[in-house]
């Protein structure tokens, strides 16, 4: 999760990501940001995160996006 949160970070440094629970909702991340977070969590935890599977709920918080990653690498 420390990577994670640090790779959010780098992107938005001013966000609370360990506690904002709604960062695509409240347009904290844009389609840009979120594309960014793609690649940098694919290079990093070595998982392709599929099409279906780039919603708003995946990328609302920084846990939700963890779950996500850890479901993948469990595939």
């Amino acid at each position: 999760m420390d990577r994670l949160l640090q790779i959010l970070e780098d992107i938005h440094p001013e966000v609370d990501f360990e506690t904002c629970g709604a960062l695509v909702d409240d347009k904290i991340l844009d389609s840009l940001d979120i594309i960014a977070i793609i690649s940098e969590v694919s290079a990093e935890f070595d998982v392709a995160i599929p099409a279906e599977e780039i919603v708003p709920e995946n990328f609302n918080s920084a846990q939700a996006l963890y779950a996500l990653i850890e479901r993948l690498e469990d595939e």
